[in-house]
Formats: structure tokens, sequence, C-alpha cells
């Protein structure tokens, strides 16, 4: 029934007849229109459509025109349920735990924590369950622009994203049962050891790499080739980790240019050497798995597992005499309830919103809680902190041979549409074009540890114009929200052709942003400061990333191909000669994209660090029965992608909890 469903949307979304569509008027948070403009033409996935049956669908699973739920939401049944076990009516108004976000470190929590029957955990998750189409890799893209997502963001800021819609960075994460894990690229990475030594270093006890892996092996149920047979993976957990089925011809002239230049063929999760490597993924048989998937969905009838979607977080409660937290309200069908615990709160609604939640409570910075008149339980840091991690998509090379990259137009149609359904193949599968990582050491870099990359390059089996062409989607660069006209000027080109590209992403920026709230308003965004690129060595990592680039598709293996870099022409950089170093920082302060992996806002340290939140039991300093198990805790930057290291929290916190109770 399932596969049935799956064909007739994707066949009716592939296969109706394109229109002019209807025009349509969204506003983000603050009353800014979020694409650069006062109107819009509905889209979904590949193009306008009139079609009545997917104008309704994408209305009700979600979209920046329709920001209200409806009512009644009629395709519910292709959402993943979460009755209340054994036909249970009403939540109970007590529980052991409550947990404040399904996300991937909130489900991983959720799950072993109910092993124990004699448990009781309240699940709260403000976003709706997946539904089928979260389940395509290749739509990644377009989930980011409905509310399967928080439509986050930043602040303005001179001199970055200047080539986005109204010059702000867009920070979408994750709002579904599942979190980030529902709408992210699937890519699976843990982190260097020496990104979890120096956390342990830092007084945080628990947290180095020889602890923190033995959860990367519970959580992993491998299938790589070989890869998985090594005692750093693990081949019985929940999570399936896999390399993607369908690559292109150019996924392995990136290995072998990489060897070239000394970078070995790795598994790059492995703890032994730095290298370039197959991209790993949270996939099995072509499908996403998400958080939820893996943690939850076998488990969500357990009698002592009470799931909660549509349901928002508005407040912890906390006595400020004794500081003990004893509950939580929340807010669900526009009713507001109180749901008490006998042993702790645990806020795990990630890296802004988690933050956002305990300054709402009383817990954060004085000065600026007293600004928004909001009672002060505790003075601490929250939000003083935040690390991300940005990319440069602009580096695109042209080829001289066709048919050997992903061009959407080319690769999604009905015969390869069947052919995922029966296999879990072809491009549907790819998650977002992906097909490998490099980790490189700039020249630039002046961390003294060999071991420790600032550069991840992104391989990808095509480039930001792949989604592009006539009736395509365009849903990449949407997803970024980069504007029209900066796009046409500096791709229009080559829009639809076969390309190659890579994306390089900074791992350990030296510059670094914070959060405030801006009202005292649950239901209001916070206000987010990137201050991207504010530290000049950022500037000159990513330049230096770009030269490696270029030494990399000297080299034979592109060569064969005729990679040559595309001259793009950005319009704030036209004063800087192209290929000088000048229009090089230009053009990353033009295409300033985020890789969704903010950390450090709810930053974890022993007593005594003035910027800790938390302690390395994840417990709220000054609070008791409160902790924050998410990816707001790390207090460092590490070598990887977010969503596995806040699984491996999840289920760290999980044993930190079992010992403190004693269960």
């Amino acid at each position: 029934m399932k596969t049935l469903i799956y064909f007739f949307i994707i066949s009716s979304i592939l296969f109706n007849d394109p229109s002019t569509g209807e025009e349509a008027t969204f506003e983000d948070d603050s009353g800014v229109n979020d694409m650069g403009s006062s109107t819009r033409r509905k889209r979904f996935f590949w193009g306008d459509y009139q079609s009545p049956a997917v104008e309704n669908f994408m209305k009700y699973i979600g979209s920046p025109y329709n920001t209200q739920s409806p009512s009644v939401d009629f395709f519910s049944f292709l959402r993943d349920p979460y009755p209340l076990p054994k036909g249970l009516k009403e939540p109970y108004s007590e529980y052991d735990f409550v947990i404040i976000g399904a996300g991937s470190a909130g489900c991983a929590l959720a799950s072993r924590l109910t092993k124990n029957r004699n448990i009781t955990v309240l699940l709260l998750e403000t976003g709706k369950p997946e539904m089928i189409l979260t389940d395509v890799p290749a739509f990644a893209p377009t989930f980011q622009a409905t509310d399967y997502v928080w439509h986050y963001y930043m602040e303005p800021q001179r001199g970055v994203c200047l080539g986005m819609n109204n010059k702000r960075c867009f920070w979408p994460r994750g709002r579904a049962v599942g979190g980030t894990s529902v709408i992210n690229y699937m890519l699976y990475t843990r982190g260097r050891p020496k990104d979890w030594d120096r956390i342990a270093a830092d007084g945080n006890y628990g947290w180095s790499y020889n602890d923190i892996i033995k959860y990367y092996v519970e959580l992993e149920n491998a299938n790589l080739g070989g890869y998985e047979k090594q005692p750093h993976r693990g081949r019985n957990g929940e999570m399936p980790v896999e390399f993607v089925k369908t690559k292109t011809p150019l996924s392995n002239v990136f290995l072998e240019a990489g060897r070239i230049l000394g970078h070995p063929t790795v598994d790059y999760n492995a703890p032994e050497e730095l290298g370039f490597g197959q991209i790993q993924v949270t996939i099995s048989n072509g499908r996403r798995y998400s958080a939820a998937k893996a943690f939850l969905h076998r488990h969500k009838n357990r009698p002592n597992l009470h799931i909660l979607s549509d349901t928002t977080a508005t407040k912890i409660l906390i006595d400020p005499q004794t500081k003990i937290a004893y509950g939580v309200e929340y807010v669900r069908n526009n009713l507001l309830y109180t749901s008490l615990v006998r042993k702790e709160v645990i806020v795990s609604a990630g890296p802004i919103a988690s933050p956002q939640l305990l300054m709402l409570s009383g817990i954060g910075p004085q000065e600026h809680l007293n600004s928004h008149k909001i009672p002060v339980i505790h003075n601490l840091p929250v939000g003083r902190r935040l690390y991300d991690h940005i990319c440069f998509p602009g580096l695109v090379y042209t080829l001289n041979a066709t048919g050997i990259s992903f061009i959407e137009n080319r690769e999604l149609s009905l015969r390869n549409t069947i052919s995922w359904l029966q296999h879990g193949d072809t491009a549907y599968a790819s998650p977002g074009g992906v097909e490998g990582i490099g980790y490189i050491k700039t020249p630039v870099s002046d961390d003294p540890e060999p071991s420790v990359p600032d550069i991840e390059l992104i391989n990808i089996g095509g480039s930001i114009v792949s989604d592009g062409g006539p009736g395509a989607s365009k849903s990449v660069r949407k997803g970024m929200r980069i504007t029209e006209s900066i796009f046409d000027e500096a791709f229009g080109s080559i829009d639809g052709t076969d390309t190659w590209s890579t994306f390089p992403m900074l791992l350990h920026p030296k510059s670094f942003g914070y959060i405030e709230l801006k009202d005292s308003n649950p239901f209001s965004h916070p206000r987010l400061y990137g201050n991207y690129l504010t530290d000049p060595r950022d500037v000159a990592t990513f330049v230096a990333a770009i030269r490696h680039v270029q030494a990399l598709t000297a080299t034979a293996p592109f060569q064969r191909y005729g990679a040559k870099i595309h001259p793009a022409k950005y319009k704030p950089c036209r004063k800087h000669t192209f290929d000088s170093d000048e229009y090089w920082e230009c053009a990353v302060r033009t295409l300033t994209a985020t890789l969704h992996h903010q950390i450090a806002t709810c930053r974890m340290g022993p007593a005594g660090d003035k910027l800790a939140v938390v302690d390395p039991e994840l417990r709220v300093h000054g609070i008791k029965q409160l902790r924050v198990v998410d990816s707001s805790i790390l207090p460092r930057t590490i070598s990887a992608h977010t969503n596995a290291p806040a699984m491996a929290i999840g289920l760290k916190a999980a044993d930190l909890i079992k010992q403190t109770w004693n269960i």
C-alpha cells in the first residue's frame, strides 16, 4: 500500500502540466518576505502546477505559504502516527521524565529511558510526524521550504550573505518528530578523536574519544563494504549507516585525484588518519532513516512512552526558592497544559530552541532577561556562545562531457521512480548529489595537531546548477535562499548543465556568534547573530581551501573530463579580478551558506567555567532536576556534521540519568 501511495504522489508531481501557478505572499517571523520579493508562484518540487490534488497536498504537509496548521489534517494518513498507547485519550498529569524535543538526541534518549518499563516518559515535539515523501532522500532541499522546518533567519550582518534574500542567512532547523534528521542531507560523520579529547581536557570528564566511541558503535547498523568489520564500527544498532547506492563517475574521480595529492581513500570515520572517502549516510534501502525511525517507531506502543506531536513547550516550571525544576507548561490544540515530573525535565529542543526555552523560563544572562521583564531564577551565559559550520557552494567546474553528473530534469523520471520504489537506487536515493567527503589541513591552519583538519570538502556529483533548467525545481538554491538575480548573473549561462563542485566547509571557525530573545513570547523566533567571518583567519582558510580544490581539479582524473572553473560574476564582486584572493573572499561573503550545525549555545563545562551552562553530566548549573541533552551542549567545534554526535549525546545522557537515579 505504501509503495502505491509513493508511486501515485511522485507520478502526479512529475507529470502534471506546468502552468503559471497561483501567486502567494508569505513572511517570516519578523514580517520580512523570506524570498526577497512580495510574491512568488507556488511550487511543488519540480515546477508550477495547477493540479488541485498537488496544491492541496502541499498545503497540508505545510509550506511557507501556509504557516498555520489546518484544523483538520486531511493527509494525516500519510504521516507516521504516534497515538497514546492502550487507547489512552489524554496524557498523564505527572511523569518521571519530560523530554522537550523529539530531535536526534531526544529520540535516542526517550528510547533508552523507556527500556525500563517502570519509568514513564513524556516526549513533546512542536512539529508533525514524518510522512511518506520525507523518506525520499532527493527531496531534502524541498522540505526545507515547508513547515517541517523552523524558518529561522540570522540577523542582518554586514559583509556576509550578500547574495541571499534580504541579505540574511537562512538557518532551517527540523520541526518534526525526528527533528533535523527528517530534513537534513543524512550525512554521517563523527568527529576526529582529538576533537573529543580536547572537550574532555577542558574538564568535561567522560567525554573523551574513548568515552564517546562506544555510543557511536552502539547506535550504528553499518553496512559499508567491509568497513563495518573494524572494531570502531557497529553492526547491531538501530541506525543504518550505508554508502549511497547511486553515484556518478565523478565520485571515483574525486577519490583518485585525492590520492594523487596525498589524501588516501579511507573510512573517514576511522580514528587513524585523515583522507577522502565515499559518503556515509543514514539511509536504508534508498530511503531516509531519521532518528524517529531508528529509535521511536518500534517502541511507540510502549505503555510508558507517551509522544505528543504538534505540542509546544512554553515554560519549564522551576521553584525560585529551591531552584528545583518540577514540571513543564505546554500548548496543545490551543490549550495550555501542565505536566509535573517526579525526577527530571530534560531539554532536547536543539541549539536554538533549547537556549530560548531556558531563557524564557528564567535561566540566562541576568541583564538580558531583565530587559524582557522575565524573572531571573539563575544567572547563566545561555546563548552567549554560538559556533556554526558555513560553506561556500559557488566553486563550480564545467565539464566537456555530458551525462556524467546529476541533473534533476534527466534523473527524476518515471523509470527512475519505479526503479527507486523497487530497488532503492537511482537519483531519488541521493542525498542532494553528495558523493564523498574529504578532510584536509590547509597551509594556513594554526592547529599544531596534524590529525585535526580545518576544512571538509563535500564532493557533489554535480553542483548548485544541477537543479536548474526548464521546469526544474531549483530547490537547492531556494533552500539556501540565494536570490534569483545573483544566481542568474553568476551561473545562468551554465544552468542545468553537466558540472562538478565541492563545497568547502569551515570546520573550526574562529568567529562565533550568540542568541538572544526577541521578546518574552514563546512563539516568537529568537534573534540569531552568526558573526560569520569576523575573524580574518576564517577568510584565509576559505581561500586556502579554494586553492587546494584548484590543485585537485588540475590533476589528470579531472582533466579527463576537461574540468574548468566557471568564472562566476557576482554583482558585489565586480571590482575584483576573477581568481584573485580578493575575488574569492567576496564570493564567499556573497554565497555564505550554513550547514545547520549550530552548537555551544548551552555550552558544557565544569564548575568555574564562566561560559558553561551545563556540567559534564549535562545538568544545568545551579538548577536541580534539569538537564540539556542535544548538540547545544558541545563546547568546542568538532570535525563533524552534528546529527551523529547528537544521537551519541542522547545515548550517553541516558546512561548518566540511569546512574543518577539508579534505574
